[in-house]
């Protein structure tokens, strides 16, 4: 599962070319930063939950 400032990795990049995006709320909707150029967007859980392919790095082991 994810939680918040999780690094992921979502089925297609943005249109910068990162494919990085940090979690930057987690509720009814999820917003996500890109790690490339900074965009922000906002979308459903729902529509997040399709679209993620996996976790690259959860926020506890950034910690570390």
């Amino acid at each position: 599962m994810y939680n918040l400032h999780d690094i992921v990795e979502m089925k297609k990049p943005h249109a910068c070319g990162a494919n990085e995006w940090e979690i930057m709320r987690v509720g009814a909707d999820i917003k996500l930063t890109c790690q490339g150029c900074g965009h922000q967007v906002m979308m459903t859980r729902h529509d997040f939950d399709k679209r993620l392919k996996h976790i690259l790095r959860k926020a506890s082991e950034q910690q570390d």
